[in-house]
């Protein structure tokens, strides 16, 4: 697709290969290169319609809340209202999401409260029309990709016809959902790389510039949708690795050159992107400056900044005093607020009392008493009796405000940390035993001194036992209602898990302060959200009744995902792919890996081969090939070592991958004309994909009628596996 004119004779330039030879007569490498195959623009235009008109059909439906949407599109509405939430993931794709329903007179009223939920009169089809437009991306990237990689116009139509007839790839562009945004920046990445390793002989020209930092800004796009996009990131790393080590064995280029090339790759992959990036993250930020159902993730001080918090702009008194209703939070990233509840832990958990866990949400439960340890402090909220504050090394008692139970530790073991104690909430109207006594201590004070509310950080040492209050980090099952434990650690050490610090502080007898001091840097904020996206990715858990998969099951399509509909009445959308499709591509990689296995021991064993057949196998297996199975192992290997829960819809950028791979490796031509073999493959391969795409259209389009498991349905002689449940 590039001009031929300017490209650069063999051998003269930078990049010319030591030691290579061509045939007589041959063109020149670059002016080859340069060749793109007749009719490609035709043909662009034709999948480009093809691909837009199957994701935009019947759009509209169904008019309700289908899968995540409900989580999307709420958060949305989240921006266009400016109120704070949080989310693993990075920004970027709410954001979009949010501004495509705000151009389209979406007035993020809508509460996406659960699957199901009718749209009515509220415009949705902005953010869906949006999702669906980038989805349709995918083919065109997808097709001038292959061609770059292969100039075989049949290998870029097949990869094209194989995306277009997907199943899968068609449901999952029609919904508000962060998935096509991800695989629209990670197309645009791969396309922009292998069109500037085609601009190789004419380094620093216009054309070299722009798919370079086109690479860099897709990168950025990738990595602020999903932390996933850091497997793109990896990916174009290599190949400039590869790139540069390629550059440095070329003798007729100068240090100085070899030096500016590796400045303008700084440049356009690392320093831009990681600009766009923060960029990113601060226009989040000053959107999102209302207080909001995300807050209680974040730092004391951060919530300090956001407007309608009970830290924002507000006056509380300094000190804390006995008779005060306090909130605590552990100061490690995420720790929650020390909570409890009427909830007793399970039989055979420890004692049979009241659990006392971390929670991430503000709420009553979070709410204590601060009381002597020897005495009642009814008295002290008299209006006449005077003020008595609490100080470094005093012993005391927190009282739960909502249950009356006193916080308490005894020598039973932890819920989930093994040689912790338990710690649990004990007693009658705040009338316990000596195992509810604690030493207050403040890092780095001495006896005596005041305790700051916010700024002192705190450690309740336990008396009888001498362990220390904290929260391990780990989420308690359901009978704990998912939150974080909480434990007393006999294991004297300073880290943030064991300390914490006082946030509300409600005392109608002491003079109030203003918190303004409180304002953190951007830079904190922005290594604060990491810290907790990050720990939020790693803590996610299946919601009840959802179907969850393993990896192994992806490439084969063993089990699909229930977009919308339970029961023959409903309007039933389920996200599967293609079976054609998918097990020709799991073909495809099997094949290959084998190919490339094998070509490694003929060469490991000296087998002696033509230049011609080196150049072939090369181009097979390594070039263009290479690069797109390396992108697949990439984008799916990782899966293998998460701890998180896993869906079926995190193996399609691979399937990408694999589908560009089926195209290229099916139609191998490089600018020869292609045999009538090729011919019929590529056609047998597009009646093949479109004719199981004719057979599975309702998957995506939606089922209306008997379940499949019905003899009567329509749908009865597609379920091909058990494992189908649609």
């Amino acid at each position: 697709s590039m001009p031929a004119a300017g490209g650069g004779r063999a051998g003269s330039g930078p990049l010319r290969q030591r030691g290579a030879r061509r045939p007589q007569g041959a063109p020149p490498v670059s002016a080859l290169a340069s060749r793109a195959p007749a009719g490609w623009r035709a043909a662009l235009g034709l999948v480009t319609l093809l691909s837009f008109a199957s994701r935009f059909h019947r759009l509209p439906e169904p008019p309700h809340v289908c899968w995540d949407e409900t989580h999307f599109g709420k958060m949305g509405s989240y921006y266009i209202n400016r109120t704070f939430f949080f989310d693993v993931h990075p920004p970027l794709g709410k954001m979009l999401i949010g501004l495509a329903g705000y151009l389209s007179g979406y007035d993020g009223t809508f509460p996406f409260q659960k699957p199901g939920d009718r749209y009515e009169q509220h415009n949705y089809m902005g953010m869906r029309g949006f999702c669906a437009f980038l989805g349709s991306c995918l083919v065109p990237f997808a097709y001038l990709t292959v061609l770059e990689l292969s100039k075989s116009l049949p290998a870029a139509l097949l990869t094209a016809f194989i995306l277009i007839f997907d199943t899968g790839c068609i449901t999952l562009s029609q919904y508000i959902l962060l998935d096509p945004i991800l695989m629209f920046f990670l197309m645009g990445a791969v396309l922009s790389m292998v069109k500037c390793n085609s601009c190789a002989d004419r380094p620093f020209s216009a054309s070299w510039w722009l798919w370079l930092s086109l690479t860099g800004v897709n990168l950025a796009g990738a990595m602020g949708v999903k932390f996933v996009g850091l497997f793109v990131v990896l990916l174009v790393g290599l190949n400039t690795i590869y790139n540069l080590w390629d550059l440095l064995g070329n003798l007729s280029l100068s240090l100085v050159m070899f030096g500016k090339h590796f400045l303008a790759r700084v440049l356009c992959l690392i320093l831009l992107p990681l600009t766009l990036y923060v960029a990113m993250f601060a226009v989040h930020f000053a959107v999102l400056n209302k207080s909001g159902p995300g807050d209680g993730f974040f730092s004391s001080a951060f919530q300090s900044q956001l407007i309608g918090n009970n830290l924002h702009n507000v006056s509380i008194p300094e000190h804390l005093a006995y008779g005060s209703v306090v909130t605590m939070k552990n100061l490690r990233m995420a720790g929650g607020y020390l909570h409890s509840h009427w909830h007793l832990y399970p039989e055979g958990v420890g004692a049979r009392q009241q659990q006392v866990t971390a929670y991430l949400h503000k709420d009553l439960n979070n709410l204590w008493i601060i009381k002597k340890h020897d005495s009642d402090t009814a008295d002290l909220l008299d209006s006449s009796s005077p003020v008595e504050f609490v100080r470094h090394g005093d012993i005391i008692r927190l009282e739960h405000k909502e249950t009356s139970r006193n916080l308490h530790s005894h020598q039973h073991e932890a819920p989930l940390t093994r040689k912790h104690f338990q710690v649990t909430g004990y007693g009658i109207n705040g009338t316990g035993d000596s195992n509810d006594f604690w030493r207050i201590e403040v890092v780095g004070r001495r006896a005596g001194k005041l305790i700051k509310v916010l700024r002192s950080k705190i450690r309740l040492t336990h008396v009888a036992t001498g362990c220390i209050l904290g929260s391990s980090g780990k989420t308690l099952p359901k009978w704990g209602w998912e939150q974080v434990e909480v434990t007393c650690t006999p294991y004297v050490k300073e880290t943030p898990n064991s300390l914490w610090n006082f946030e509300d502080h409600i005392n109608p007898k002491l003079p109030n302060i203003s918190l303004d001091v409180l304002k953190p840097s951007f830079v904190e904020i922005l290594l604060e959200s990491h810290m907790v996206m990050i720990r939020g990715n790693s803590g996610l858990k299946p919601k009840d009744n959802e179907v969850t998969s393993k990896p192994w099951h992806w490439p084969i399509n063993y089990q699909g995902l229930r977009f919308s509909g339970v029961n023959e009445t409903d309007y039933r959308v389920y996200l599967l792919g293609n079976p054609v499709v998918w097990w020709l591509n799991l073909f495809t990689i099997g094949l290959y890996l084998l190919i490339a296995i094998s070509t490694a021991v003929v060469l490991k064993r000296g087998v002696q081969l033509t230049s011609e057949h080196k150049g072939e196998l090369s181009r097979v297996v390594l070039r263009g090939g290479g690069q797109v199975a390396l992108g697949w192992l990439l984008h799916y290997l990782p899966f293998f070592m998460m701890g998180r829960v896993l869906y079926f819809h995190h193996y399609f950028p691979a399937m990408l991958f694999s589908s560009m791979l089926t195209g290229k490796y099916w139609m191998l031509g490089e600018g020869e004309a292609e045999t009538r073999t090729e011919n019929c493959a590529v056609l047998d391969g597009h009646f093949n994909s479109s004719h199981s795409f004719y057979l599975f259209h309702p998957l995506s389009y939606g089922m209306i009628g008997p379940m499949a498991s019905d003899p009567s349905s329509p749908m009865a002689g597609l379920r091909w596996m058990d494992s189908w449940e649609f």
